[in-house]
């Protein structure tokens, strides 16, 4: 069985070093072969390319735009009256994924230099993945009485979403998030209507994106849910409950035990690091150092 491989999410990740470049550096430093980050469009994209390349690291994960944030949104995909905007935003997306990937645009990104009718950029980062945020329930709305019509915008919207990505080699993720904590409005909220939904959809460039932290607040029973779900999960998360620290911070998962079943269960993509460092990133990191010290380190490319 192949080690797991880790990728470290810096939009929570090294809090204390100011800007997504230094944060890339540090990944690297700390033995990081990837990284992942939410919303990395306020950041010029050659120069957070340019960091990971020079840090051997790669982008594998970064969200839609969450949208009008002021105005309490936080993803689209399956808000009503706001197909428009969610399609904006992944055009925004695939766009931004272009420009750290070195791409041949007819659109030009920030910073990058146009010859020939074409842009290009001299930096190269891959990117795999795009989490297609589903939103919230609409403020003042009852849940139930708005579901149905929620989850046709959001089949909609991901099978227009679908069409995009694959001209362009990249996998949609639908991530929930619990309802109970960190976000009682949001409209995606357990691995079994993440599923029911992609089966609906049903385009093999589409996945589940695998939060522990929330699956365990949703629904516990994490063994049978990894088992049964894990052949269409893309990407995993991982932080400690209830507090969202460490691995190893005090909490109520068992993450050797967890490590070792998406070993058994034979999963092959990255394991994001999305927690809240309970002091030091680096100092807090021990966990993954002594994972590697016992499994060693995947192998490039593998």
């Amino acid at each position: 069985m192949a080690p797991l491989r880790f990728s470290a999410n810096l939009s929570w990740l090294f809090p204390e070093l100011p800007g997504l470049p230094a944060r890339v550096r540090a990944a690297g430093s700390s033995g990081f072969e990837a990284v992942e980050v939410a919303w990395p469009y306020a950041e010029p994209p050659e120069t957070l390319a340019r960091a990971a390349r020079e840090a051997g690291l790669r982008l594998v994960l970064i969200n839609t735009p969450p949208g009008d944030q002021e105005k309490g949104e936080m993803g689209l995909g399956a808000v009503p009256g706001r197909q428009a905007a969610f399609r904006e935003g992944l055009e925004q997306a695939v766009r931004s994924g272009h420009c750290l990937m070195g791409r041949r645009l007819s659109v030009p990104c920030k910073g990058a230099v146009a010859r020939g009718g074409l842009v290009y950029l001299a930096v190269f980062l891959r990117l795999d993945m795009i989490h297609l945020m589903a939103g919230r329930v609409p403020q003042g709305a009852d849940r139930t009485a708005v579901k149905a019509e929620m989850e046709t915008v959001f089949l909609e919207n991901l099978r227009h979403a679908a069409g995009v990505l694959a001209q362009e080699d990249l996998v949609g993720l639908l991530e929930p998030i619990n309802t109970r904590i960190t976000d009682p409005q949001y409209f995606l909220d357990t691995p079994q209507q993440a599923a029911a939904i992609l089966q609906k959809v049903g385009r093999p460039n589409l996945q589940l994106q695998m939060d522990i932290f929330h699956w365990q607040i949703m629904d516990g029973n994490l063994t049978g849910n990894i088992q049964e779900f894990l052949p269409i999960v893309g990407h995993v998360q991982v932080a400690q409950v209830p507090g969202r620290g460490e691995p190893s911070s005090p909490g109520e998962l068992n993450f050797p035990y967890l490590f070792q079943l998406l070993e058994d269960e034979g999963y092959k993509g990255f394991v994001g690091c999305e927690y809240q460092p309970q002091g030091d990133t680096v100092e807090g990191l021990s966990w993954l150092r002594s994972y590697w010290d016992r499994r060693g380190h995947p192998e490039a490319g593998q």
